[in-house]
């Protein structure tokens, strides 16, 4: 088959500029061919940079036609009202389609996998030193495993091209390997390519792929294949889609390779979670996100100084724009337990529904904004925001937000958007240790039980939140600790392209997604203070098929060979 399967962007006809801090500075090229690129030592770490580029692409949170993404699509948030069709929309209303559904898995998954080949198939005559080319040849290596497991945990198994480039003329693959061989081929480069890579790098290479990146991947990996979705309880009911879309069995010993995997981040000793409780209860969970260089992050998306979240996510009144951007939900907020560690339906936990945002985990403030936040206005002053109704300024629920909030996460507090001299450091955490903490303590709950490696891992997270106490209850049952860790990764996790493949790899989805999107409507009173009242933002709808992603159907229409997942 011509033209087949995979869109043959070659990049050997130019490379993207871009302009981003250190490896991924700002570089200038002209029309360019196959041999000037790679016989050019510096073009061809340009070649490999821009690789490294799209690894953010599923995170990003405008993903979808620039306006929201994942976290929108997920029990987490509401995506802004949109005149045209957007993934974000059609998974709110069960309506995911093959023929609308976003390509961009699909395109830019192989896209850079044909680049790394291209790369890998050159990289004997690049004049690199032999240190640099096995260092880039491990970054690559990683590079085209990434982009595989993001196209495994959205369609499942992908048909594998091993080293082959292919041209225009070629007769390309179509046929989907199972999950299986795609999650074995995974493991096997993250394996290679973390013996050629160191486990940091400072200055102009910070941010390359580690030792620890590879390991992390590898984990993350194993994690979704142990989870119900791919561990025997798939969606498919017969051969062959049973093993493209997941292990046609059960097997508990799944569990204990993850947990393993992850220890082995652990045990690098090279990781640490960002803890400052002294600045104010839990601060160290804000500041982490705005420092470019921290204990805490294993592989993420560099970027320049930039002031992309806040002017994604703050109010009207702040310089955001509300016509883009997610709003955080009532189901997230109530996710967040009090700082005493119970949750809010707990009768002995303090909450007041009249002041809901008092004495709560410190990590809801550093995630959502809320009337009565307190955001710079400009660089001399920090005011309150308020939704209320006939709020001024825009802010208002049903006018600046259809939810009643505001995202906050990453955000930095001295950024205004729409002032120029102010900027974060901030890059995007594809992959942090927090995360590896709750792997970890997730995989080996889920085999051997509540250890006291899995308190000490969930516990860590708590009392980095500032959370006070910030223990669990001793002698948790198995099940009562899934509870307690599933709950953590919601709110530690939340806006970081974690909720939404959660709650589908623990097949969840049809409780979580089909349901009600909650908000909150605020009133103003006489005397000035507020009234608060859960409102209805939108009801949701589910489907089994959504555990999965349709491929683009312009693929499938090309070849029988290319089977469509389950329902679509």
């Amino acid at each position: 088959m011509k033209k087949l399967l995979i869109v043959l962007a070659v990049l050997t006809t130019g490379l993207l500029a871009c302009s981003k801090q250190g490896f991924l500075d700002q570089t200038t090229t002209t029309d360019l061919d196959e041999n000037s690129v790679f016989s050019d030592s510096a073009r061809s770490m340009d070649f490999l940079a821009q690789i490294y580029t799209g690894i953010g692409y599923s995170f990003t949170p405008s993903r979808f036609s620039g306006l929201a993404g994942l976290d929108a699509s997920s029990d987490e948030a509401e995506g802004p009202l949109a005149t045209g069709i957007t993934t974000y929309s059609q998974f709110a209303s069960g309506s995911i389609s093959a023929f609308t559904i976003s390509t961009d898995a699909w395109t830019a998954g192989y896209q850079n996998i044909r680049a790394v080949n291209q790369f890998l198939a050159h990289l004997s005559v690049i004049p690199f030193n032999e240190d640099l080319k096995q260092r880039t040849r491990g970054e690559a290596m990683f590079l085209r495993a990434w982009y595989y497991a993001l196209m495994l945990k959205h369609y499942g198994g992908v048909p594998l091209v091993g080293d082959t480039v292919y041209n225009v003329n070629d007769n390309i693959k179509t046929s989907r390997n199972t999950y299986e061989e795609c999650v074995n081929y995974i493991l096997q480069q993250c394996d290679e390519a973390a013996s050629y890579l160191s486990t940091s790098y400072s200055g102009l290479n910070y941010g390359r792929i580690t030792k620890g990146a590879c390991l992390a991947l590898k984990a993350k990996v194993l994690l979704y294949a142990a989870s119900p979705l791919y561990n025997g309880q798939g969606i498919a009911d017969a051969e062959p889609l049973k093993s493209i879309t997941g292990y046609p069995s059960f097997d508990i010993n799944r569990w204990k390779l993850a947990a393993d995997a992850a220890k082995a981040v652990i045990d690098l000793n090279q990781y640490q979670l960002y803890e400052d409780n002294n600045t104010k209860a839990g601060y160290g969970f804000y500041q982490l996100f705005q420092l470019r260089v921290n204990t805490e992050y294993i592989l993420a998306r560099m970027n320049g100084d930039n002031r992309d979240l806040e002017g994604l996510w703050r109010p009207p009144s702040r310089g955001g724009n509300s016509t883009s951007g997610a709003f955080p939900s009532q189901n997230l907020v109530d996710a967040f337990e009090m700082n005493n560690g119970l949750p809010i339906t707990d009768p002995s936990s303090g909450y007041d529904a009249q002041h809901p945002y008092d004495n709560r985990d410190p990590r809801l403030d550093y995630t959502v904004s809320h009337n009565g936040s307190m955001i710079y206005k400009s660089l001399q002053s920090v005011l309150p925001i308020y939704t209320y109704d006939g709020e001024p300024n825009g802010d208002a629920t049903g006018v600046g937000t259809p939810t009643g909030y505001y995202g906050n996460k990453m955000c930095n507090d001295l950024v205004v958007p729409d002032y120029i001299g102010s900027a974060s450091q901030r890059c995007l955490p594809l992959i942090r240790y927090a995360d590896v903490l709750l792997m970890y303590a997730e995989a080996l709950n889920e085999y051997e039980g509540p250890t006291q490696d899995v308190y000490d891992a969930v516990q860590a997270i708590r009392k980095r939140a500032g959370l006070l106490p910030y223990e669990l209850t001793p002698g948790l049952s198995q099940e009562q600790m899934r509870s307690v860790i599933r709950h953590e990764r919601q709110v530690e996790l939340a806006f970081e392209e974690s909720r939404f493949w959660d709650v589908r790899r623990w097949k969840l989805a049809e409780q979580t997604e089909d349901q009600v999107l909650k908000g909150m409507k605020v009133t103003r009173n006489a005397d000035g203070s507020f009234t608060y009242n859960v409102i209805n933002v939108r009801d949701r709808s589910f489907r089994t098929p959504m555990y999965l992603w349709p491929l683009p159907y312009a693929e499938t229409a090309k070849s029988a060979e290319l089977l469509q997942n389950p329902g679509y």
